[in-house]
């Protein structure tokens, strides 16, 4: 569904994207993970063809992006990280402004904004102006509003961001049913937690490069599968162990209050950077 081969984007001396080479398998849910800088809201502006490339080549679905934009944008779907709705507007006329920008016939679209309203569970609030709307609500218009010209492929940058856990779990829930109906989706994180539980690929980014990519599982067996964590003064320790058997020998060595935990993908960063994809 995603190629991308050899990308850069450069700004003066700044690499924000630096030879990234990756792709996204049709029908799979693909995280980027890294912190704010790591590469990766540019590689979503690329995709969404709002930055051209330094150098390099991406594909959609065959298709070269920087070449075929407009039949790249009826391929896509976007969320971006940003709200970029109309707050004076209904949520209703949010969908039908955007059905009327890619041209869907009046029927189909009439259709299609209730289906999309009822799976995004804003039938309810459909005339309420979107300026009433919490923070959830207008996420979950944005996802209603990215489908509507039927996309098989949706672009999320940092969809949860902001939002409180309740609400991220039922972002998770939206995205997992559009896996279902086969709907690729490609989205950039720094949630160590929703990296590991929506995502079927994991694509780690730093300073522009891609560090690490894989399952989270198998990420997570390159550095080991348990962490012993122990307190230093102000600060904690980590070693992270092969197997259970020898964090506990580890473990059994220490003279202080210790934990033992499987690893995460942070664990991964940590090992690949020495810092954490919060800093």
């Amino acid at each position: 569904m995603i190629e991308i081969s050899g990308l850069c984007k450069y700004y003066k001396e700044v690499k924000a994207v630096d030879h990234l080479d990756m792709t996204v398998q049709e029908g799979e849910i693909f995280g980027l993970l890294g912190p704010n800088g790591a590469g990766k809201t540019t590689t979503m502006r690329i995709l969404t063809t709002l930055a051209r490339p330094t150098a390099g080549k991406v594909y959609i679905n065959g298709r070269e992006v920087s070449r075929r934009e407009r039949r790249i944008k009826n391929e896509i779907g976007v969320v971006s990280q940003t709200e970029n709705l109309d707050v004076e507007m209904t949520a209703r006329e949010n969908m039908e402004l955007h059905g009327r920008l890619f041209k869907i016939p009046v029927q189909e679209r009439r259709e299609q904004i209730e289906k999309l309203l009822a799976f995004v569970d804003l039938t309810e609030r459909a005339d309420t102006a979107v300026g009433r709307f919490s923070g959830g609500m207008k996420r979950r218009l944005m996802i209603a509003r990215a489908l509507l010209h039927s996309p098989r492929l949706i672009l999320m940058d940092e969809p949860t961001v902001g939002l409180d856990p309740q609400v991220r779990r039922r972002i998770w829930d939206l995205i997992r049913s559009l896996n279902s109906e086969r709907i690729t989706v490609l989205l950039t994180t720094h949630y160590i937690e929703e990296a590991e539980l929506l995502c079927h690929r994991v694509g780690i980014m730093n300073k522009g490069k891609l560090i690490a990519l894989g399952t989270p599982d198998e990420l997570k067996k390159k550095v080991g599968k348990f962490v012993v964590e122990v307190p230093n003064h102000n600060e904690t320790e980590y070693h992270v162990c092969e197997e259970r058997g020898e964090a506990l020998r580890y473990a059994s060595a220490m003279q202080k209050d210790i934990v033992i935990r499987e690893s995460n993908l942070e664990d991964v960063f940590i090992e690949l950077t020495g810092r954490k994809v919060g800093d």
